[in-house]
């Protein structure tokens, strides 16, 4: 009888494992540009992409939440995704990048200036 309660204590741990992911976040869909984020800087801090559509895989491996903005040449803001908390990953959607090149930052305070940026070019 020990045995089974045993066992089927070990079942359930499993079941619940599997349904939290074991990690958080979500999986890398096919076509997405993988980004890490960690303190302070991405990586590839470059990126090139086809311009319209353009799906990033953001991972944040750092400590404290970061997110991912992308700002145009004047200084205006394209695009922002969600703040992303230490170790977790979300998936951004820009649905419409227009051809042209592009900054990308942390805009958590401090986070740019300590070296968090780096260029997006779009064709």
């Amino acid at each position: 009888m020990r045995a089974l309660a045993v066992a089927l204590g070990a079942s359930m741990a499993l079941v619940v494992t599997a349904a939290c992911g074991g990690g958080g976040g979500v999986s890398q869909p096919a076509g997405s540009i993988k980004v890490s984020m960690s303190d302070y800087k991405f990586n590839p801090s470059d990126i090139s992409t086809a311009s319209g559509k353009v799906v990033f895989y953001l991972i944040n491996s750092g400590t404290v939440s970061h997110d991912f903005v992308i700002r145009d040449g004047t200084g205006k803001r394209v695009s922002a995704s969600e703040l992303v908390s230490a170790g977790d990953s979300v998936v951004y959607t820009v649905d419409n990048l227009p051809a042209g090149s592009y900054t990308i930052f942390c805009d958590q305070q401090g986070h740019e200036a300590l070296g968090m940026k780096g260029t997006l070019t779009a064709t």
